[in-house]
């Protein structure tokens, strides 16, 4: 299936969150931007940089960048969509932790999840 703007050839901007990494930061899980790569973090995490990723740059798709899933997701429609496979790698490595990143998180990480 063809998505207007999903590029297949960008790979992930890293292994986490673009955002909470350089903010010293956590999440609970990972999405990837179908159009440039930039990895945030979920809705359900605090920071929700993902979404904002979205609203600031008009790039509506995202995938799931957790181990085992493929699904697509658009902040537009707010709907799941099927969509090609991207770039590898397809997930955060297995032996990171979520939410992470290892060290980061806080005991009571559950109370923060929206």
């Amino acid at each position: 299936m063809s998505i207007p703007g999903v590029d297949t050839s960008v790979p992930p901007s890293g292994t986490g969150c673009v955002e909470c990494m350089a903010a010293d930061a956590w999440w609970f899980h990972l999405r990837r931007c179908a159009e440039c790569g930039h990895v945030g973090c979920c809705d359900s995490s605090p920071s929700q940089h993902a979404r904002t990723h979205a609203a600031e740059t008009g790039h509506q798709f995202v995938q799931s960048f957790e181990p085992g899933e493929d699904w697509y997701w658009s902040f537009e429609s707010e709907n799941y969509y099927d969509g090609p496979e991207l770039a590898p790698p397809h997930a955060h490595p297995d032996d990171q932790p979520v939410p992470g990143p290892a060290g980061k998180v806080p005991d009571d990480w559950m109370r923060h999840l929206n």
